[in-house]
């Protein structure tokens, strides 16, 4: 079953398919591209190819031109320079989302989908979905469309216009020719840059692009259920579509968390993917590329695998109908490369290659299968024409930037260590300091029996106090306070002497077999007969508080 997961949000609304009247900023013979001020925060990239007005080429439109038609194949022969000019104003379409720090892509080939057909203007021809296959049904299709196309304008059928009769497609036809012309008038009184004409929201696109006969549609605000039947009614008057607002007991818990939505995409941000028979597929999501390693875990065969080959087989298999689905779940474009569980016979990799392509068949951004390499790697690409959605829900870890692993402690503290170097130089001169960091690099900076601290004080020429802070970031410090020896001293214990506290016992003592260690913000408290109680937390009253370390007796 085809599985697609949208978000619109205000702040970060989608913009593919939307219409703009723009202002060309610059052209760079260079690269055959111009850059277009449509009014977004960066501006848009028109390419060569796409900055000849026209329609899109019928063989290549699929069933929604904002996302999956191909530019014209009439490619233009003259340079970017002969097409746009600086400060000229023109109609332009975005076809690709604004991604870090590129902007949209844009094209001047206008169209506009509706739900079995999408207008085109500036073509003169009519094309028909390739996905509908029979011959007659194209044909009928075709002929239907060629009576309703207006003079220079391209219609092209949609996939869902498949055994539609001619009152639907007229009733289609009807109100785009009135977005055309809506399009337009806003256009001659607009001032660039400005929009001219939105695509519809995300319920109304699901409506518009997923609408059957005999669906269910669920919303969790009731006052929206009327206006959507009345989409519906518009749209597809002749199909049976119920729309409902959903049970009290749902909306209180979450539409999506009652619908399982919210685990499902919780599920999809993860790099593992848990399989049925107990392999697995792990999904490493880069800027260039996507790498899809499929593992057995688990799965040692079921009862028709004879060999260890059938095993394999079957994990693959298993793995190349999950692939597509996940590729759309997550809308993952760009480059794929899929690391298949190895297969020495041409004709299990031929049955994985089959399977892989069966359940990319529904995907609407038409992934293509490039083949297996000499290394047994599976090469494929689809469409990206938006963020997919990991960009779009998650942001990179300000500590690890990203990469999915952070510096060891070890790494932080050097680093941490000539930082306060650093702002001990330049802090007013005094006796002493007070340095808060993360209780993770305290200890490591203060050293045990504070063999550590003597180089720091050397370098930095003041005694050094180092507290754990446990809101400070692994690799962030500060200092707190400077001043006399004294004062800071006092300042700088978390404990004082007679002080009774509730303790974890973390390990046992180096060196004194018999105690054990718990640690208040990175500051060492050695507890007198803990040994025997790591893990455990126990009451201890202080009886010995220094510089570097506590002693303690439990009670």
């Amino acid at each position: 079953m085809p599985v697609a997961v949208e978000f619109d949000r205000p702040q970060n609304r989608r913009v593919v398919g939307n219409i703009y009247k723009g202002r060309v900023q610059n052209v760079l013979p260079g690269m055959q591209a111009a850059f277009v001020d449509v009014g977004l925060e960066r501006n848009a990239f028109l390419f060569v190819d796409d900055a000849r007005p026209g329609a899109l080429d019928a063989d290549d439109a699929e069933d929604d031109p904002g996302e999956d038609a191909a530019p014209p194949t009439a490619r233009p022969k003259a340079g970017i320079s002969s097409l746009v000019h600086p400060g000229e104003e023109l109609l332009v379409q975005i076809v690709k989302e604004p991604s870090g720090s590129k902007g949209a892509r844009v094209t001047r080939a206008l169209s506009l989908p509706g739900r079995f057909l999408v207008w085109a203007p500036g073509g003169d021809h009519v094309g028909v979905s390739r996905r509908i296959t029979d011959p007659a049904e194209r044909e009928r299709l075709r002929a239907v469309a060629a009576r309703l196309r207006e003079p220079g304008t391209a219609l092209i059928v949609r996939t869902a216009a498949e055994g539609a009769g001619e009152a639907d497609l007229e009733s289609d036809h009807r109100l785009l020719a009135a977005s055309w012309q809506e399009i337009l008038r806003r256009a001659r009184t607009a001032t660039a840059p400005a929009v001219v004409y939105r695509d519809l929201d995300v319920v109304q696109r699901a409506l518009r692009d997923h609408l059957a006969d005999g669906a269910s549609v669920v919303v969790d605000r009731a006052e929206e259920v009327a206006g959507l039947r009345a989409l519906v009614a518009a749209t597809a008057p002749h199909a049976s579509v119920q729309v409902d607002a959903a049970p009290a007991a749902d909306v209180r818990r979450g539409l999506f968390a009652a619908r399982g939505v919210d685990a499902a995409v919780e599920r999809a941000l993860g790099r593992r993917v848990a399989l049925p028979s107990g392999a697995y597929l792990v999904i490493d999501q880069t800027e260039a590329l996507t790498a899809v390693d499929v593992n057995t875990g688990r799965f040692v065969g079921g009862a028709g695998s004879a060999s260890l080959a059938d095993t394999f087989l079957a994990a693959n298999l298993e793995a190349a109908a999950e692939i597509g689905r996940q590729l759309r779940l997550r809308d993952i474009g760009g480059i794929i490369v899929v690391d298949f569980i190895d297969m020495d016979l041409p004709e299990h990799r031929r049955r994985v290659l089959d399977a892989l392509e069966a359940a990319c068949r529904p995907d609407r951004a038409r992934p293509q299968i490039l083949g297996i390499t000499q290394l047994g790697l599976v090469e494929m690409t689809r469409k990206k024409t938006r963020q997919n959605l990991r960009e779009l829900l998650t942001r990179p870890c300000a500590t690890c930037e990203g990469r999915g692993r952070v510096p060891s402690e070890e790494s932080v503290s050097r680093q941490v260590r000539r930082e306060i170097r650093a702002a001990l130089r330049d802090a007013p001169p005094a006796e002493a300091a007070l340095v808060e960091v993360n209780p993770a690099i305290a200890s490591l900076l203060i050293g045990a029996g504070g063999q550590e601290l003597p180089a720091l004080e050397h370098d930095t020429g003041r005694t050094v106090f180092v507290r754990g802070a446990v809101d400070c970031p692994l690799d962030g410090m500060r200092v707190r306070s400077v001043g006399t020896r004294r004062d800071v001293e006092a300042a700088s214990r978390p404990v004082r002497e007679g002080q009774v506290l509730d303790l974890q016992v973390e390990e046992p003592h180096a060196t004194s077999r018999q105690d054990g260690i718990a640690r208040l913000q990175g500051y060492v408290v050695d507890i007198e007969g803990a040994a025997a109680r790591v893990g455990q937390r126990v009451r201890v009253e202080i009886t010995k508080a220094s510089r570097t370390y506590a002693r303690a007796r439990m009670i």
